[in-house]
């Protein structure tokens, strides 16, 4: 197919077909015999011409360009046309260049549906665009690039202007949408009129964007909102330039106020519930011409309907509160930035000072509002600084760890309150839940409360996880070292009805020597799962973490781990496992990382469980989980019997004593006396002894007539004797609170372990060796020393209590 493009010269329009850049030049343009690679057709001039390709749309771009001078005669103000008609289906360009005098201003107005700026590199959905550019001398500023469907409705501008529209090839549009209209100096570079209609938003830049703004110039912004309507501008990009002279500002012209133009810095809260039409100007600075720096803005409009509970203030009281900040916030703040297109959701310290984001201080009250007809799309998130310098300023006192009323009261959902605890080196901080407790959150035993505490222990070169928990478990206490961070977060709305209940609380407390010392007062009737920080990481090199289980005095703990072995290799140093019940005489059951882990085991006392790293080898961390268990005691059948027997022992004391006083009344009563030629040592095991029970006299008691001993003390007495009796108090020293410490790193010996996989417990002296008494026989009173002496040469000729049973360990 052929073309004919024919220009009149009074139209002065310029026609040129070129190639695409960044094709292959497989299509060329024929004219008349001539290939070209692209034409050119000037005013006055009438061109036939056709392509040698089927597809020319794919090789070639066209431009129209329109020269208008508005200095040396009239200007052809009105519509504006796409002249000339039939042209060839390609891309299109159509330039305007209209030449104006400083003096005069010039108005593009577009029909609907108005126009919307886009950012550089932004395309538009239906490829169509406008480009808008100012013309002051020989300077050129490009205003914006737009597309179709917006609420830019005019742009003036001030000197001439040179105005693109780009069409694509298969674009239906016959009308340029625009006319000129010739106004008066606006004493500003340019003046954009957008009209907002109902709920909207409107996104606007600063000329030449993201390039600087000219130097000290002015431009305004003009919006239209409906009067029963409420505005609110919000600045999301912007920098400034290094000034010499003035200042870089934004001048405000509000409707109802007494103080127009109200003056803002670009870091300022922009105006926000405007009721009504408003303008805003920004004026740029005289700049360092040595390094002038960039003044740039990007910044939005969003139109509102007014709300229900606009006039509805809620009272925020922190004027009690110390380093502490509440942030209102929308919901994902501060990672995720919403679209620009989605609803907005205000809060309002006072009615013009409103934003998606408020921070409140501590030392205040304030009186709050929200624009935002969905509550539940905002979010809180507060912190507070608790720290100490010196302990004894600080460790009597108890901090508590609970989310102040005047968060809670808030119709706002909190998503997360973090206390920063802070201490000096040789200061400590313990965290206590004395009724609720906490449960570590862990696959075996998982929260399913309204709310978590994340614990965090940190210093300047790192940070040691130490976990997550949540109420309604069994650690009553945590000693940490370091810093501490803890972070309550929020699931649902089941914590405004838990807030109440909260007793977390936090104390300063001397230096510890481990990382961690946890205090568990497990429920005897769960299984309580315990692991280690910083999972699944693992441990730090060197660190050390202790457990100390609390055991009910009528119960009986189990006590094993989730796997046979440490599973790491040691670069450095000895990790180990250290088990120490506290009871006296108690041994310490302890491992390292080559060797298996205890086996299941029973702790009849509290008991502590340590656990120290080494320096892993590369890709090998120390991670270990072990539970408990409880159980009532089992009383034991030879107990029963032994207590039985006891009994019994007891009962023929008692009628022997009674029988001792009846005939005492006759005779003199006897009483024993210390015997110099017998071994007094205390009865052991048989096998501790030097000498077996057949070889010693321990176990014989010599008899003697008393009267002959203390008979004049009787006979003051009348016969009746009051002996001291002496009764058994139990042992209430002081018994270690301290964790089992495992050896130094770098001067541990092996250590010799029992291999018995159950620890018994601790053995008693309850194997009681029979005792041989020698009864006086009746006639021997008067050869006493003869009868003794007899006996000590020849053997034991007493009549033994328990004969039998002497005779069967003697076998042994």
């Amino acid at each position: 197919a052929s073309f004919t493009i024919s220009l009149r010269r009074v139209d002065n329009i310029t026609v040129v077909i070129k190639q695409r850049p960044g094709v292959s030049p497989n299509c060329q343009i024929r004219v008349k015999n001539f290939i070209r690679p692209e034409l050119k057709i000037k005013p006055g001039e009438n061109v036939t011409f056709s392509f040698t390709c089927s597809t020319p749309e794919k090789y070639f771009v066209m431009e129209i360009q329109k020269n208008i001078d508005c200095v040396s005669g009239p200007c052809p103000f009105g519509d504006v046309h796409l002249y000339p008609l039939g042209l060839p289906r390609l891309n299109r360009t159509f330039i305007w260049d209209v030449k104006a005098s400083t003096k005069a201003g010039l108005e593009l107005k577009f029909s609907t549906p108005w126009l919307r700026q886009i950012e550089p590199g932004e395309t538009c959905p239906d490829s169509i665009s406008y480009n808008i550019n100012s013309c002051i001398d020989t300077a050129r500023v490009n205003i914006g690039t737009f597309c179709r469907n917006g609420s830019v409705s005019r742009v003036k501008l001030l000197g001439g202007v040179i105005m693109s529209l780009h069409l694509p090839w298969d674009s239906p549009l016959t009308t340029s949408g625009f006319n000129i209209a010739n106004r008066a100096s606006i004493k500003r570079l340019c003046i954009i009129e957008s009209i907002l209609k109902g709920e909207s938003s409107v996104t606007l830049m600063s000329p030449n964007y993201p390039l600087g703004f000219p130097e000290d110039e002015l431009m305004t912004w003009q919006f239209v909102v409906p009067s029963n309507m409420r505005a609110s501008v919000f600045f999301h990009n912007y920098s400034l330039s290094n000034c010499e002279r003035k200042e870089e500002r934004v001048e405000y012209y509000l409707p109802g106020s007494l103080s127009n133009p109200e003056v803002f810095k670009l870091s300022d809260s922009q105006p926000a519930n405007i009721a009504g039409s408003f303008n805003l100007s920004l004026q740029g600075c005289d700049q360092d011409a040595q390094n002038p720096g960039i003044l740039r803005l990007l910044f939005q409009v969003v139109v509102q309907h007014p709300q229900v509970d606009e006039n509805v203030t809620h009272l925020v009281d922190l004027s009690k509160e110390w380093n502490m900040t509440v942030t209102i916030h929308f919901e994902g703040w501060p990672s995720h930035t919403p679209l620009m297109s989605e609803p907005i959701c205000l809060i309002c310290k006072d009615p013009r000072t409103c934003d998606r984001v408020l921070t409140l201080v501590s030392g205040a009250v304030y009186k709050i509002s929200f624009l935002c007809k969905d509550l539940s799309r905002l979010r809180i998130t507060a912190e507070k600084s608790i720290s100490c310098v010196d302990l004894r300023w600080c460790q009597r006192k108890i901090y508590s760890l609970s989310v102040p009323k005047a968060v809670t009261q808030l119709p706002i959902r909190l998503h997360k309150f973090i206390w920063k605890l802070l201490a000096t080196d040789l200061i400590n901080i313990e965290i206590t839940s004395p009724s609720l407790k906490l449960q570590q959150h862990l696959p075996e035993q998982r929260c399913n409360t309204s709310y978590s505490y994340s614990i965090v222990s940190a210093t300047p070169e790192n940070e040691f996880n130490v976990g997550i928990y949540c109420p309604g478990g069994s650690i009553e206490k945590i000693q940490m070292r370091n810093n501490i961070t803890i972070s309550l977060k929020t699931f649902g709305k089941g914590f405004l009805n838990e807030s109440n209940h909260q007793d977390l609380k936090m104390s300063f407390v001397p230096h510890i020597k481990e990382e961690c010392i946890f205090t568990v007062s497990p429920d005897p009737k769960a299984k309580v799962y315990l692991q280690t920080p910083n999972w699944p990481y693992g441990l730090p090199p060197y660190v050390s973490v202790s457990w100390y289980v609390v055991v009910p005095s009528k119960q009986v703990a189990r006590l094993g781990f989730s796997k046979d072995r440490m599973g790491i290799a040691c670069e450095t140093g000895r990790a180990y496992v250290n088990i120490k019940e506290e009871a006296l005489g108690a041994e310490e059951t302890v491992r390292r990382e080559d060797e298996p882990l205890p086996k299941p085991r029973n702790m009849y006392h509290d008991f502590w469980v340590n656990i120290s790293n080494c320096k892993p080898v590369e890709k090998t961390q120390l991670t270990l989980q072990f539970w408990v268990t409880f159980a009532d005691k089992q009383i034991d059948l030879g107990v029963i019997l032994a207590v039985v027997a006891g009994a019994g022992v007891l009962m023929a004391i008692g009628l022997t004593v009674c029988c001792v006083k009846k005939k005492k009344k006759s005779q003199n009563p006897m009483v024993g006396v210390y015997n110099a030629n017998v071994n007094t040592q205390v009865p052991r095991k048989q096998g501790l002894f030097t000498k077996g029970r057949q070889n010693n006299e321990s176990h014989v008691y010599a008899v003697i007539d008393d009267a002959m001993v203390y008979g004049h003390l009787l006979k003051e007495s009348n016969g009746s004797v009051a002996p001291e009796v002496d009764v058994y108090r139990p042992f209430d020293g002081p018994i270690g609170s301290l964790p089992p410490s495992p050896p130094p790193f770098s001067f541990r010996k092996d250590i010799k372990c029992s291999s018995n996989t159950e620890e018994p417990p601790p053995v008693m002296d309850t194997d009681h060796d029979t005792y041989t008494f020698a009864h006086q026989k009746s006639g021997e009173s008067e050869d006493n020393d003869n009868g003794d002496t007899t006996e000590m040469n020849n053997g034991d000729t007493s009549t033994s209590l328990l004969e039998n049973k002497e005779q069967d360990s003697s076998v042994e």
